[in-house]
């Protein structure tokens, strides 16, 4: 089995403009443009490596999650070469898949998740790269 690299790690926020100041600051590095991510009702923008999600949906998955937790680590993402393979082998392992089919992420890249049930009680993204 080869590794598999952190690609980002997500934190909601209620605000990109207003989070991704200290962000800045922590990392040295400057935002990237926000970015829709269409079908996930969110904005995204990223500073190093974390990802700043901010609800565009108010009915969404990270709209629920700020109101039920507030602003906070969402998830972590893992780089893999080969996205469906992979969601193959986790599957066969008996993780739960929230996508069994990888679906279009930021930047472009196709993802999938896998249900915090399996994973420890942390929701896990696979980004393919």
């Amino acid at each position: 089995m080869s590794s598999h690299p952190i690609d980002h790690v997500a934190v909601a926020v209620h605000s990109i403009r207003e989070s991704a100041p200290i962000y800045e600051l922590l990392t040295g590095e400057r935002s990237s443009p926000p970015e829709e991510v269409e079908g996930q009702g969110v904005r995204v923008s990223f500073v190093g490596g974390t990802e700043l999600l901010e609800p565009s949906d108010p009915s969404g998955t990270v709209a629920r999650f700020l109101e039920r937790r507030g602003p906070g680590l969402h998830h972590i993402a893992y780089r893999v070469p080969d996205l469906p393979a992979e969601l193959e082998r986790l599957s066969r392992a008996g993780v739960e898949l929230i996508d069994r089919e990888p679906r279009s992420g930021a930047g472009g890249h196709r993802v999938a998740f896998l249900h915090p049930r399996s994973t420890g009680g942390v929701l896990v993204e696979l980004v393919e790269g």
